[in-house]
């Protein structure tokens, strides 16, 4: 969760009056994860937030899954997937499963027409190319390269890119994204053994009030529809809130690589959490310092998660042919570890230029016919090269 934060007006005390300059009173909206048993985020909006107008027929986006059950390395060419105008229209899932959606995007447009909110999860954007800006009730977060954009479920927002150019890595959790508790003391605050603090923390900025009506539409993602639902007011009419519930972002590059004199396990690179998987964050760092260290990771069994990794930039000792936006998925089931050869070249390679984002699943992912369309035949046969 991200830390307490308040931005705008907002009364003395919570549930109490709190009026506008004509006397009428702004309408109090409680935000909140779990029922009321978890983070929540208490706002003060101009008009009742519940002013629907209109509802358009659903339409199904649910993913198209091409293969339910396997047991194969696979590997994906990310970038691949084809750029669309709409942002909605560009995001195609890849892997999932009953926990999580990766989904890959290559948005040309901003969201100009209309809103979203996804109602069945939290997402985590990771920003491969592009920038621009989140908008949100909340206020705006300025992003670029190398951003993770946390948006907890509910939270109605527009992108505004500033190019054409832009392509977006997507995890949506249907459980709470959350840091890792191990990085939290008992009150919450991130500790000086975790790899990022609160300063690293980019909270929501300059909020704007939107006092107007119309018709405006917030295109609504539940159980695999998306639902038009037309409001009479802007849904950015917020005057003030206070909470640990809001849309943050933090940055890849803040992320402080753990290192030691042999290689260190995975989890050292843990960024995110969940009930149901973790996401990693690979950045560049020194090698191993014990005078015989390999730095090429050891062989692996996996045996209780699926691990996905999504490569963003810089070379990996590990693997040749690594392309930008490559995915590959190594099930649970069978071990995985470096190519031939590439454990003993990487001895006395002092450093690695890596950036990467991991994503490790305690349930098995299911391959989409998108996922079919740009996979990377024969992956499964490149350890016996």
């Amino acid at each position: 969760m991200p830390h307490y934060h308040k931005a705008g007006t907002i009364p003395h005390k919570r549930h109490t009056q709190f009026r506008k300059p004509d006397g009428s009173l702004y309408a109090e909206q409680l935000f909140s994860t779990e029922g009321f048993s978890n983070d929540y985020t208490i706002s003060y909006h101009t008009y009742a937030p519940t002013l629907i107008v209109k509802c358009d027929d659903p339409v199904d986006v649910s993913p198209e899954i091409a293969e339910e059950k396997m047991l194969k390395h696979r590997s994906l060419e990310g970038f691949k997937v084809k750029p669309e105008a709409d942002y909605l229209k560009s995001r195609k899932a890849v892997l999932v499963n009953n926990d999580c959606h990766i989904v890959l995007a290559a948005p040309q447009q901003s969201m100009t027409d209309y809103f979203y909110k996804n109602a069945d999860s939290d997402e985590v954007i990771f920003i491969h190319e592009g920038s621009g800006t989140l908008k949100t009730c909340f206020g705006e977060l300025k992003f670029g390269y190398g951003d993770y954009l946390v948006v907890p479920r509910g939270c109605i927002y527009q992108i505004h890119f500033d190019t054409s150019d832009n392509r977006l890595f997507i995890v949506e959790s249907h459980s709470p994204i959350r840091y890792p508790k191990r990085y939290l003391s008992k009150n919450g605050q991130l500790m000086e053994h975790a790899p990022f603090c609160e300063r690293d923390i980019r909270t929501p900025e300059n909020l704007k009030t939107f006092d107007e009506k119309g018709d405006f539409v917030i295109q609504t993602k539940k159980q695999g529809f998306l639902y038009g639902i037309h409001y009479g007011t802007h849904p950015f009419d917020v005057i003030g809130w206070d909470g640990c519930c809001y849309p943050y972002a933090f940055s890849i590059h803040d992320f402080e690589p753990i290192t030691g004199r042999v290689h260190q396990p995975p989890p050292v690179h843990q960024t995110f959490e969940t009930d149901t998987f973790v996401i990693c964050s690979f950045v560049p760092r020194l090698f191993d310092y014990h005078p015989l260290a390999i730095p090429a990771p050891y062989n692996h069994s996996n045996i209780d998660s699926d691990e996905l990794l999504y490569y963003v930039d810089g070379d990996f000792m590990s693997r040749k042919h690594v392309t930008r936006g490559m995915i590959t998925l190594h099930p649970a089931g069978i071990p995985h570890g470096p190519q031939p050869g590439l454990a003993e070249k990487s001895i006395g390679a002092k450093e690695t230029k890596e950036l990467a984002v991991m994503v490790d699943t305690f349930r098995p992912l299911q391959l989409t016919k998108t996922a079919i369309e740009i996979e990377n035949e024969g992956y499964v046969m490149s350890w016996a090269e």
